[in-house]
């Protein structure tokens, strides 16, 4: 059964108290479509229509929304909700409620109802709702290089958003892959204790191996690949058994959903780290990094703190201080390929194609150059070929190059945002879609921060206006 969240006239609280209009929640409650996507979120609902009411899409997205800017845990953010009346009437309560709305569980069935195209489209209903007519920066746009027709800037980039997940090495890898194997070995054999000799695992022989190797300060190439080869048998051997104790009939249902799921992956672990091996690469194709996600996948990145780094690869756009989130993939690929998407994407939420992009040196291929310029578009950087003879031209050149460079790093910043204050630098979910849900919460929270401090620079102004200079002097936003 489904609810619809009622309007929201007031809110009671005890004592005969009232809420300040001036508090951030109450602000943020204003800027958000909620009934606009109750219909969607309903039929994403399946059941019988037996069984306790499904919370609103009020209290799954608010819910979600408070975890993010409070920065808090699933458990610690119930209860901040339930401690504050302010995100009570956030998330669409009529009074204060001592008790706990919803059990900290109910957090993994709300990202899995708010998909990431859900997220994506809430963004742009909350971003886009009320459209500028023509802000300075598009006035100026018609004298930078593009069509008289063509408006604004659009910036593009690239980024990976780390999983929650110990840095993989093939020995830890393959460590897990035994450990968790030996598991499966003891339920598969449990049915046969004292019926049977229970096969032998060597664990701890397996162990003591491991570790030695772990603890070592300095380890060699051929140390390290003769650690590897013997975890390798430890763990062919005992895939060996698995399949012998799975003949009997029905031995595999006594395993859970994650121990049949930890199987598979074993397999497959065991499969790519033999051809490695066997082959003296250190790459695969779909290399799988780790037992409990294995859709995460190594995104080499060139950063000076990490060359490599592992999780979901985003590529976003920034407008006017408007981050969208335009693609995101857990396997690597060349962002260069999605910018005419995104300026696709850009006419289709504006209405008209950007003056300029604003993209890495990635993105200057001749695809996207001859795109650019069949559109009237221009691109940042350098044009291809020799520079100009002119002098005043090539300064002028130069001039705009680093005008442009100076443009990008908003969208530098904004991956900073999500990264220093919001949850973009490790991702806590232990599921793809969860996952997903939870780095698309981050681009709607940034916006929605953007809005806030909108909305106080107004504010300030205003008084500076009637109160302070008595001139009627503006600010300028």
């Amino acid at each position: 059964m489904y609810s619809h969240t009622e309007n929201q006239i007031e809110f009671v609280l005890p004592f005969g108290g009232k809420l300040d209009p001036e508090n951030r929640w109450v602000k943020l409650e204003k800027l958000i479509p909620w009934a606009k996507f109750e219909l969607s979120y309903s039929r994403s609902l399946q059941g019988s229509g037996k069984g306790a009411r499904a919370k609103s899409v009020r209290i799954a997205l608010g819910s979600l929304i408070i975890k993010e800017r409070l920065g808090t845990s699933d458990r610690e953010t119930v209860e901040q909700i339930r401690e504050n009346p302010y995100l009570q009437y956030f998330i669409g309560f009529k009074e204060y409620n001592e008790k706990k709305p919803f059990d900290p569980s109910m957090f993994v069935l709300f990202r899995k109802r708010l998909t990431q195209d859900t997220i994506a489209q809430i963004n742009e209903a909350v971003t886009l709702g009320e459209k500028p007519e023509e802000t300075e920066s598009d006035k100026d746009d018609s004298d930078d290089g593009g069509s008289p027709g063509n408006k604004g800037k659009l910036l593009v980039d690239a980024s990976c958003t780390p999983a929650d997940i110990t840095f993989p090495t093939d020995l830890k890898l393959l460590n897990k892959a035994r450990e968790k194997s030996e598991e499966i070995i003891d339920v598969l054999h449990e049915p046969y204790i004292g019926v049977r000799k229970k096969p032998r695992t060597y664990r701890r022989q397996a162990r003591k191996k491991f570790l030695a190797v772990a603890k070592s300060k300095r380890l060699s190439k051929g140390k390290r690949r003769k650690a590897i080869r013997k975890q390798l048998g430890y763990l062919d051997r005992n895939l060996r058994t698995i399949k012998n104790l799975s003949k009997e009939k029905s031995s595999l249902f006594s395993l859970d959903k994650t121990q049949y799921k930890n199987l598979l992956v074993i397999n497959e672990v065991l499969r790519q780290q033999k051809w490695m091996h066997q082959n003296r690469e250190n790459k695969i194709e779909d290399r799988i990094v780790s037992i409990s996600q294995p859709y995460v996948r190594p995104i080499k990145r060139g950063k000076a703190g990490a060359s490599t780094e592992f999780g979901a690869k985003i590529s976003a756009s920034l407008v006017d201080g408007y981050c969208f989130l335009d693609r995101l993939d857990w396997d690597n690929y060349n962002e260069s390929g999605d910018l005419i998407a995104q300026i696709q994407s850009y006419k289709k939420r504006f209405g008209y194609y950007p003056s300029s992009v604003h993209a890495d040196k990635i993105y200057r291929n001749r695809k996207n150059i001859k795109f650019c310029k069949e559109h009237e578009i221009r691109l940042s950087g350098p044009p291809l070929g020799r520079p100009p003879k002119d002098l005043t031209k090539r300064m002028a050149s130069r001039k705009l190059a680093r005008q442009d460079e100076i443009d990008r790093i908003a969208i530098e910043g904004k991956f900073g945002q999500g990264k220093r204050r919001f949850s973009l630098s490790r991702i806590m979910c232990k599921l793809s879609q969860t996952s997903e849900t939870a780095i698309a919460i981050v681009f709607l929270v940034m916006n929605l921060e953007k809005m806030l401090r909108l909305d106080l620079l107004i504010f300030f102004n205003h008084f500076w206006v009637h109160f302070i200079s008595g001139k009627k002097r503006k600010i300028v936003l």
